[in-house]
């Protein structure tokens, strides 16, 4: 199950994938925005918890829906407009990053999604109380984000060791040229 971190990489990736160079400000800002937009799909638990203590109540209902990536990712790119510290992301673009939920929770899930909403409709079998999802999103995200972490520096440690190979090719590379000239 894709929980906010997650969520949060898989649309990262996809801004990361089909932004223009260059087109937004800060990049805290925008990585804030795409991580709000990532995770909008599930305000739908916040929602149940607020009005029967269930936050399973209204989950993978109409918020995750093509419908709603539609009409959010429309309001979402109108943002900027309004507050300017939000970014100037492009209407595709919005609909896409809050889509990416969706389609994570399709394929990665077992609960069906109300993906044609509201020509279908399906509920998460999920019943949790408040405790249960600060449980799921704090330590599950404190989880993955470790697990984030060891394959960050692990591939940070690739680059290093690849471009300390480079460093000592070039070297040897210059060694043997003045080894040559040396001998000539």
């Amino acid at each position: 199950m894709p929980l906010p971190l997650g969520h949060t990489a898989i649309a990262w990736a996809a801004f990361e994938t089909a932004r223009k160079p260059d087109s937004c400000g800060s990049r805290i800002a925008t990585f804030i925005f795409v991580a709000v937009l990532a995770n909008l799909p599930d305000l739908d638990i916040l929602i149940g918890l607020l009005v029967n203590g269930n936050g399973g109540s209204f989950h993978r209902g109409p918020t995750h829906s093509l419908l709603f990536a539609l009409l959010a990712g429309y309001l979402a790119s109108r943002a900027g407009r309004v507050w300017h510290r939000i970014p100037q992301l492009n209407f595709a673009l919005c609909a896409l990053l809050i889509f990416s939920h969706v389609a994570a929770d399709m394929l990665f899930t077992a609960s069906a999604v109300s993906l044609f909403w509201p020509l279908e409709l399906h509920w998460s079998p999920l019943s949790s109380g408040w405790g249960g999802v600060i449980r799921m999103a704090v330590f599950q995200s404190v989880q993955d984000f470790m697990i984030a972490a060891v394959v960050t520096f692990y591939l940070w440690g690739l680059r290093l060791v690849r471009r300390d190979l480079c460093l000592y090719s070039g070297l040897f590379s210059l060694a043997r040229k003045l080894y040559r000239k040396s001998s000539a």
